[in-house]
């Protein structure tokens, strides 16, 4: 450790306490490889501050000597972005800023209907804590118990009710954050209409820790639906799946969520323990949750049996665990099942363009020049396709990963719809983003972090790849 590392040490546990500097090798490992463990990194220590002027002082204890700072929340980002960078060759001191003490949960303003969170409380604390005064947190993922406040914030998450409710970015009202000097910026108010200049919480909203440190957050919350049903159907083409959505939309129902799921993905976690959704099995499953007013039940079922290329079907009262188990027990099951860490590619497409996307990808494996097994699922409602391909070399990582983009970018898609940059996308952001685009997220992060100290090499990728971008 160099003696501006020490110094600095001596520094920030002046601040936060000795016991919240980790330095042993045992203790900080786990803050150092993501959740997919494809991403690793080096840090001098792990700082674990409790409060907003905490996190003031460390950073600007930081920002004196020019120390680099990766932000960390629940750790379950799958792009490497949560994670520091893979070696340190500029001399500078690497800090990972962990979150996981800074958990308080204002109490609920049931009027407004919102509620203040530290950036370490979860998904699944902020939505218990709505619950309370007959609310809900419209944000919800399957790493719930785990993903945090800042996370999704960071990462503007979209998850499975995003359909319904829009994007984290939709859910925050007002934000505290330390900025790469020290100073605390805090946009906080409950008012729904408040236009005086530029919006710089929705700014920090998919930032991913590049252009502050997110510490609290003012999140809007929702009244849930009284009743709601949970439909699987197992069907023939994914026009099906997208034929249901309309149909229930059409009917006047309120569609909550829409999942798709394959048949080489049921299978995987039926092998692993879990039920099979419907009796007889087909190429595609979608699970549809809808809520409304009347007989919601009959309705879905009248439904169901009107829609062309239906094999099977089940319904049951919301929320359904078992059939939503289904659907996220994937991640896990998949992880679990690969030879190799699991290529997790995150993108989306036009929902017309959503055909022939499937079958693209699902060729994928087929196409390479060793073992390859896609599992597609997503949010089939807003585009959004989870790629995950099992078995890939290490070697042959990144040519994967350009096949998949390229498909992504013939059909007018995005490389990254929920989970971020992170590290693991920043050599092909030009696929959809221009020069200009590009130079002026630049000029953004250089007026925020003028040094470059948070979260080196996210998003835009300076000092995170040696290599020049493969093609695609």
């Amino acid at each position: 450790m160099s003696a501006h590392a020490d110094a600095l040490l001596t520094q920030l546990r002046a601040v936060v306490g000795a016991g919240n500097v980790l330095t042993d090798p045992e203790s900080i490992e786990g803050f150092l490889v993501d959740w997919t463990g494809r991403y690793r990194g080096e840090a001098d220590a792990v700082v674990r501050p409790r409060t907003t002027e905490e996190v003031s002082r460390v950073v600007g204890e930081c920002a004196s000597i020019g120390a680099r700072i990766c932000v960390q929340g629940g750790n379950t980002g799958l792009v490497g972005g949560s994670v520091p960078p893979p070696r340190n060759d500029t001399g500078r001191p690497v800090i990972v800023l962990s979150t996981a003490r800074m958990t308080d949960i204002d109490e609920v303003d049931a009027v407004g209907r919102c509620v203040g969170a530290q950036a370490g409380a979860t998904v699944d604390a902020i939505d218990g804590k709505a619950a309370e005064a007959g609310l809900a947190f419209p944000v919800d993922l399957a790493s719930r118990e785990s993903a945090t406040a800042g996370g999704v914030v960071s990462t503007n998450a979209g998850g499975i009710r995003m359909i319904r409710r829009g994007n984290t970015r939709s859910q925050v009202l007002g934000i505290e954050a330390v900025l790469a000097d020290g100073r605390v910026l805090r946009r906080w108010t409950s008012l729904v209409k408040d236009n005086v200049g530029y919006d710089l919480p929705a700014l920090l909203a998919g930032s991913e820790g590049t252009l502050a440190v997110i510490t609290r957050v003012l999140f809007k919350l929702v009244v849930p639906p009284s009743t709601a049903t949970v439909a699987v159907a197992a069907v023939e083409h994914v026009e099906d799946a997208i034929g249901l959505i309309a149909a229930a939309s059409s009917r006047g129902l309120t569609v909550e969520a829409a999942e798709l799921m394959t048949e080489a993905g049921i299978e995987l976690v039926h092998e692993h323990g879990h039920r099979r959704p419907t009796a007889t099995p087909g190429p595609f499953y979608v699970l549809l949750e809808v809520s409304g007013v009347g007989d919601i039940e009959t309705t879905m079922a009248e439904l169901l049996g009107d829609t062309g290329g239906l094999v099977d079907a089940v319904l049951e009262p919301a929320p359904a665990r078992a059939l939503w188990g289904a659907r996220e027990s994937h991640t896990e099951t998949i992880a679990r099942s690969s030879t190799t860490p699991v290529v997790k590619l995150d993108i989306s497409v036009p929902i017309r363009a959503l055909p022939e996307t499937f079958a693209e990808l699902a060729e994928v494996g087929a196409a390479s020049d060793f073992p390859c097994r896609p599992i597609l699922f997503g949010h089939v409602g807003d585009g959004n396709i989870h790629v995950n391909l099992l078995d890939v070399p290490e070697e042959h990582a990144e040519t994967v990963t350009g096949r998949v983009f390229g498909v992504v970018a013939a059909n007018g898609g995005s490389i990254s719809a929920e989970h971020g940059i992170g590290r693991a996308k920043t050599a092909w952001t030009h696929l959809g983003r221009s020069d200009v685009d590009l130079d002026t997220m630049r000029a953004v992060k250089a007026a925020f972090d003028p040094q470059g100290l948070l979260n080196p090499g996210v998003i835009l990728g300076t000092g995170a790849r040696s290599a020049d971008p493969p093609e695609s």
